[in-house]
């Protein structure tokens, strides 16, 4: 087990930013961290990495008590914080060399973290000449530097342009194959293209924690259907997978359906064995960011 969380809980005075929050991940695991701003996910991602505390509770990365061995989980810990820390008077060859000796990594592997993550061309310059973009490739590079098992990314793609952002997903989703990534977002897109999982937190507890198939696999199926002539209720009610319908008047019918199979090819065998024509046939199935909604309101 990469990540072990038990029953941690943080207070800040009065305030309770975390509430017996547990959950567990496996090596090979790209994992969305999700929530409202002021959930608790910076809050569980700062005890995650040993630079804050829990009120109470236990973290294991990969066996190592976090709490009572911080410096150990470190070196096998690789973070981006939300406000990515950088020297910008430091060139970027030049402070992740600095990295590199921190961590006591061969300068070698400067140069393929460079390559990894796109900063070929932008190598030669000081950080403070950076876009925001670049800047965020930096703080990637640093996390990785050192060839961590877990990796913890908090908002990790922010400030990147449409192409930086695909390339980033990209990088995520390979760094994902052999080690525990664990990244937050508000990007419910970037969930549905590189996630396996998804936990969901709002006012510090876990709402939802399910792997992205399960989430899809738990979403009806909503269907508008016209037809050129009228249909009885009785006769609609026969669909199969049907959980409820709704008449819109002139032949027009409101379908939920389960997610069990595609039901628009059985319409249209339905409308065929009834004698009558579909004009019109809409889907409206609810996406991650709308269950999110749902989920946190």
């Amino acid at each position: 087990m990469s990540i072990k969380v038990s029953s941690v809980s943080k207070f800040y005075k009065s305030q309770k930013a975390l509430d017996s929050v547990s959950f567990s991940a496996d090596k090979g695991q790209v994992i969305g961290f999700l929530g409202p701003n002021g959930a608790g996910k910076s809050t569980m991602m700062k005890i995650l990495t040993g630079f804050l505390k829990p009120t109470t509770g236990a973290v294991f990365i990969d066996e190592i008590n976090v709490l009572e061995n911080p410096l150990d989980a470190q070196k096998i810990i690789g973070y981006l914080p939300e406000h990515n820390p950088l020297y910008e008077e430091m060139f970027v060859r030049e402070y992740l060399q600095f990295q590199a000796s921190i961590f006591k990594v061969d300068k070698s592997q400067v140069d393929d973290c460079i390559v990894q993550v796109g900063l070929t061309s932008e190598a030669h310059k000081k950080i403070h000449q950076l876009s925001k973009g670049y800047q965020q490739r930096v703080g990637i590079a640093a996390a990785i530097l050192h060839n961590p098992k877990v990796l913890i990314l908090d908002e990790p793609t922010t400030g990147l342009d449409p192409n930086q952002l695909i390339e980033i997903r990209a990088l995520i989703k390979k760094l994902g194959k052999d080690k525990t990534v664990l990244f937050s977002t508000h990007i419910m897109q970037e969930v549905e293209a590189i996630c396996d999982r998804v936990i969901i937190i709002k006012k510090g507890q876990i709402i939802r924690d399910n792997t992205l198939v399960e989430l899809q696999d738990k979403q009806e199926q909503n269907i508008n259907v016209i037809f050129d002539s009228s249909l009885t209720s009785a006769k609609i009610n026969q669909l199969e997978n049907l959980i409820s319908f709704k008449d819109l008047k002139d032949n027009t019918w409101h379908l939920r359906f389960t997610n069990n199979e595609d039901m628009r090819p059985k319409l249209f065998d339905f409308a065929q064995e009834n004698k009558v024509k579909i004009l019109e046939l809409t889907t409206s199935n609810k996406n991650l960011e709308t269950l999110f909604r749902e989920f946190t309101n």
